[in-house]
């Protein structure tokens, strides 16, 4: 089978490797990758950078489907030719997050992905996927819907009539968008670009802000809510970008702080936290508890992801450097 695999040096050093395809242990199955898709987090471990470099080869990607083509002597969960996707943390299968949990992530500097032909999974570390979704995009689910799951209704327990900001239009702003609709309530979306707000629009996004035209976006946030301020925030930027998200939320409002895109530290204005009796919510992907109930929420909604362009297997670096320009709406896919 043929493998990527990553020490963390960029794009332009990934390997393709042959290796014998991998038998199940007792416990385990066997699957034959069909899809997978990319995440921003992928190019952290690929460039390496900081606590995501890997100290020996990996195979990166967290995010696949594919069908089962072995099962282990003990397995009970599945059988062959179920369809299954990845849990993104293989040890979190319920209840809260603990630092054991989160040990492990597929794709991470401590544990192989998903850029495989083939991948051996314990039985308890992958679900069963919306049988309305195709391949392309049952494999967008494990880390950008999830996260945007928990974020939307598991931590910021978003309701019927609720406003809700979301912040870009990639694959955790898309997913949330989606919630938010399914769910009751309405977004104001921001984007710098035009074009994806439009998208957005068509999702069913009801305000749109373009925020290179509006560098002051917070304030048009507050003159869209008549002042108060929305009831959760969709924090994907990070940075001091959260200093925003404060004045752009209502008081004792919701933020889901997801990103890193503008860097892993900053100065806060730990005061307005106080002053608006806000509650901002770490969001760390999500359970193998989570997955399902959200699977179950697609399929009741046929709910289907926003995609972006299909890559080949073979095609994987040019996936990956698409991908880091940016331009994307939603998600960009590998093909097996």
């Amino acid at each position: 089978m043929k493998v990527f695999t990553t020490l963390g040096d960029g794009i332009a050093a990934l390997k393709l490797e042959e290796r014998p395809i991998p038998a199940p242990g007792p416990d385990e199955v066997l699957v034959k990758m069909t899809a997978a898709a990319l995440n921003f987090r992928d190019l952290l471990v690929i460039n390496g950078v900081g606590g995501w470099r890997p100290s020996a080869p990996r195979i990166p990607m967290s995010d696949g489907v594919g069908v089962i083509v072995g099962v282990g002597t003990q397995v009970t969960r599945f059988q062959t030719g179920s369809r299954v996707a990845g849990t993104f943390n293989p040890n979190w299968l319920d209840g809260e997050c603990t630092a054991e949990k989160t040990t492990d992530a597929l794709g991470s500097a401590s544990a192989d992905g998903v850029a495989a032909e083939y991948r051996v999974f314990n039985e308890q570390a992958v679900v069963a996927v919306p049988n309305h979704l195709t391949d392309v995009e049952a494999a967008t689910l494990p880390d950008s819907a999830v996260t945007a799951w928990h974020a939307v209704h598991c931590r910021s327990l978003v309701q019927k009539g609720d406003r809700v900001l979301i912040q870009g239009t990639g694959g955790v702003s898309t997913f949330a968008l989606l919630f938010v609709h399914a769910l009751g309530g309405t977004t104001i979306v921001l984007s710098s670009s035009d074009e994806k707000l439009e998208k957005v629009r068509a999702l069913g996004a009801a305000d749109l802000i373009n925020y290179k035209r509006t560098p002051a976006w917070e304030e048009e946030v507050l003159r869209l809510t008549g002042g108060r301020g929305v009831d959760h925030v969709i924090e994907v930027v990070g940075g001091e970008n959260l200093n925003r998200s404060l004045k752009a939320v209502r008081v004792s409002g919701t933020i889901s702080f997801i990103g890193a895109l503008a860097g892993a530290s900053a100065v806060v204005n730990t005061l307005q936290i106080a002053a608006k009796n806000a509650s901002i919510h770490g969001i760390d992907t999500g359970s193998r508890e989570m997955f399902e109930k959200m699977n179950r929420f697609i399929a009741s909604h046929q709910l289907r992801p926003a995609l972006d362009k299909k890559f080949a297997f073979s095609e994987f670096p040019q996936a990956l450097t698409y991908l880091a320009s940016g331009q994307q709406f939603g998600k960009v896919s590998v093909v097996f």
